[in-house]
């Protein structure tokens, strides 16, 4: 059964920010202050609740000399999402058995998820009192295009489609990268929390792109910890469990659909 990916190739970025315009056109996300952090050169320098994707740089010095590293950072759209197991209300779910999405109406606002995705592309929305992040486009997916970003990217970095073909196609560019000397380059997402939807060609050492070599799923006692925590503040004064736990039992007896592939417009 076909599953659909982005790839991202780090080698061919050239931190145009065309991705991060295109998604902010697309998802109508409104403009926000910002401030530049000390050590930092992007700007926004993070991923915000207005801000579901960014060009990450980073100045890498070794015997080689000095070089840039560029990475659009997003939600990785885990198989095994922590932002998932920890959601008390069911809010965070897989749709179509692949991409992670946030049910606006049912979010209570606790944040487990920001603290529990490994990735920070999670934030919460101080307006709307619920946490907002990519949903990879799936409103375009749907239709049979890909997403707004990889529509945008003027240089070939993004692409979209059937998860086992993108690997392929990630395996022969690590070898091509690899025979010009580049022997740290590697591909990222292949097994990663089960397997991420976002798959990166990374020109270097996962850590030197700012990635975790080896995220972990939230412990189990991170996953139960949000019924104390919410007690304490009284989020689900107004929820009864019952009703809470029934609708995530409904969420994971769903039958899935499958998302079409598409290999663009």
């Amino acid at each position: 059964m076909a599953k659909n990916a982005m790839l991202i190739d780090t080698s061919k970025c050239i931190a145009c920010r065309g991705c991060q315009v295109a998604c902010k056109e697309w998802n109508d996300l409104r403009a926000g202050k910002t401030k530049m952090i000390p050590g930092t050169y992007q700007n926004p320098p993070a991923i915000a609740a207005n801000t579901w994707t960014i060009v990450r740089y980073s100045e890498k010095s070794d015997d080689n000399g000095t070089r840039w590293l560029f990475r659009k950072e997003q939600c990785l759209h885990c198989d095994q999402a922590s932002c998932v197991e920890v959601c008390p209300t069911g809010a965070m779910a897989k749709h179509y058995d692949e991409f992670v999405e946030v049910d606006q109406e049912w979010c209570i606002g606790c944040r487990y998820c920001v603290q529990a995705c490994p990735f920070g592309a999670v934030q919460f929305d101080e307006t709307t009192g619920t946490v907002k992040k990519c949903t990879l486009c799936i409103d375009r997916v749907l239709t049979g295009l890909e997403p707004a970003c990889v529509k945008a990217c003027p240089s070939g970095a993004l692409s979209f489609g059937d998860r086992e073909k993108l690997l392929t196609v990630a395996r022969g560019r690590v070898d091509t990268l690899r025979a010009r000397g580049s022997g740290s380059s590697g591909v990222y997402g292949k097994d990663e929390l089960g397997g991420l939807k976002v798959i990166y060609i990374l020109n270097g050492p996962p850590v030197a792109y700012g990635l975790a070599p080896n995220p972990q799923v939230a412990t189990a006692s991170l996953s139960s910890s949000w019924l104390s925590g919410l007690l304490a503040t009284g989020v689900l004064a107004s929820l009864p469990f019952w009703f809470l736990f029934r609708r995530k039992r409904e969420l994971a007896a769903e039958t899935q659909e499958v998302l079409p592939t598409t290999g663009g417009e």
